[in-house]
């Protein structure tokens, strides 16, 4: 099983950024998939999941109206789209495979004037 985060970066609060996550091993139109998050010194915490055909979509609080998850299955890879970005949102970013646990080596996203 692999999983390969992409995107991240440096950005200003208002900005946008797409981060996908490529994987490979496993039967990935099956797989529901997260995407979390971790911030210094924070514990981590699960920022969106989407189920293997895409039809349910869930969101924490803190990025619900802002952030959106999306799947293409063709492709074997989960995306998420983050708008309106805030300096809070700074952390490196994992995608995860929900139930079996596998996860990428994560992608630092930061957001600072």
């Amino acid at each position: 099983v692999q999983l390969v985060e992409s995107g991240g970066g440096l950005v200003q609060p208002g900005g946008s950024l797409r981060l996908a996550c490529a994987t490979s091993g496993f039967r990935f139109s099956s797989a529901g998939m997260s995407w979390y998050r971790q911030a210094p010194g924070k514990e981590r915490e699960l920022v969106a999941f989407i189920t293997g055909n895409g039809g349910k979509t869930h969101y924490a609080d803190s990025v619900k109206g802002r952030f959106t998850i999306s799947r293409d299955n063709a492709k074997n890879t989960v995306y998420l789209q983050m708008n309106s970005l805030k300096p809070e949102d700074t952390a490196v970013y994992y995608c995860q495979v929900t139930s079996l646990g596998y996860r990428g080596q994560g992608t630092q996203v930061t957001v600072s004037s």
